[in-house]
């Protein structure tokens, strides 16, 4: 996918998604066959891997169950397919999947951390010399998105009150980098790659004020599912952990052994091997199941989805309904809630990754 489908900013899927609809029961009953959906994006990119070398395959025999791999194009069409029950699970930014499907009243799990980005997202600046500089003057970013968290915590940590210090301008990831290049008057731009580094090749005068490696963890990228659904059917949730690490050890492994896996992400990304590395660089894999289960029950981590949460609320990305920014209770690894406990409907599961880690898959 790109990250202009993965914004935050179809809001009136909210209010179309069933709200407050659960799973129901026969939905959620022990099944043998899923479906996993995954858009094109840097850190989903293993998954079309798995499925051409027959790990994934490997790893349902191994639990005796089916699990087609869906490539949808469209990734606001991917959340919309997961919540009408039609995808089992499904890859999404981790603040996308708690303003889509929480928000919208699908009780829905995190079962995986792919990754974070860890530079790939930048606020980049012709004029400014420091984030400080930019009060008061025009930032060009997609609303609503990740761009937007990002410049909001730039700004906060950099002594400033937020996005509201600085004049947020709309503009599509297709459009930014040509306007940034071609128009005086954009100045300051937030984007990720590879239009940040269009941006940075074709103007001498640009430089980086703020990316995301300097709130690791913050923009993540994971896979949920209804909770109810993996309750039901446990064995999903394992067949897709245990071939997710299988094909990252072979992406770590590097050279001769990684190159199979480098080909084929590449070219569902419609890239070049060299491509893919300048995105694998500057995102943060969780190369492993302990470190997976590490960052997930990390006190750093409810820190993150509290900042996340926050924002989201400020932003109205909650829904007309919500008074308050503990409106959606998030329940976290260790059983601890961040907002109404009477209303969770984000979980954190790192009960696979830890499986994984304890060999007990």
């Amino acid at each position: 996918m790109n990250r202009f489908l993965r914004a935050v900013v179809l809001l009136a899927l909210l209010c179309s998604a069933v709200f407050g609809a659960g799973p129901n029961r026969a939905e959620a009953a022990e099944k043998k066959s899923f479906k996993m959906g995954y858009s094109i994006y840097v850190g989903f990119m293993p998954l079309a891997y798995m499925k051409q070398s027959g790990i994934l395959k490997k790893w349902a025999d191994k639990y005796g169950i089916d699990i087609d791999l869906v490539l949808v194009n469209d990734y606001v069409g991917s959340i919309n397919q997961f919540i009408a029950g039609d995808l089992d699970g499904v890859g999404v930014a981790g603040m996308d999947g708690l303003t889509m499907p929480a928000a919208g009243g699908v009780d829905t799990s995190i079962f995986l951390i792919t990754d974070f980005s860890d530079g790939n997202d930048a606020l980049l600046s012709k004029s400014a010399k420091s984030v400080a500089d930019l009060k008061g003057q025009d930032v060009y970013l997609l609303e609503f998105s990740v761009s937007h968290y990002l410049l909001d915590r730039a700004l906060v940590m950099n002594g400033l009150h937020g996005v509201g210090a600085v004049k947020t301008i709309n503009i599509s990831d297709a459009d930014i980098a040509a306007a940034y290049l071609t128009k005086p008057e954009l100045k300051t731009a937030v984007s990720w790659k590879p239009m940040t580094a269009d941006m940075l090749a074709g103007s001498k005068d640009t430089k980086i004020l703020f990316d995301s490696s300097k709130i690791p963890g913050e923009i993540m990228d994971v896979f949920i599912g209804k909770t109810e659904v993996l309750k039901d059917n446990p064995n999903f949730a394992k067949a897709i952990t245990g071939a997710w690490y299988e094909a990252l050890a072979t992406l770590k492994a590097g050279g001769d052994a990684a190159k199979p896996i480098n080909e084929i992400m590449a070219s569902a990304m419609g890239t070049d091997v060299p491509g893919l590395q300048s995105q694998v660089e500057t995102t943060h894999f969780f190369y492993t199941p302990a470190e997976a289960a590490s960052f997930l029950t990390a006190a750093s981590t409810k820190k993150a989805w509290d900042y996340i949460r926050t924002f989201c609320f400020d932003r109205g990305l909650f829904g007309q309904g919500a008074t308050s920014v503990d409106a959606i209770g998030i329940m976290m690894p260790d059983g601890s809630v961040l907002g109404d406990t009477k209303n969770v409907k984000m979980r954190v599961n790192a009960s696979f990754a830890q499986a994984a880690a304890d060999g007990k898959l």
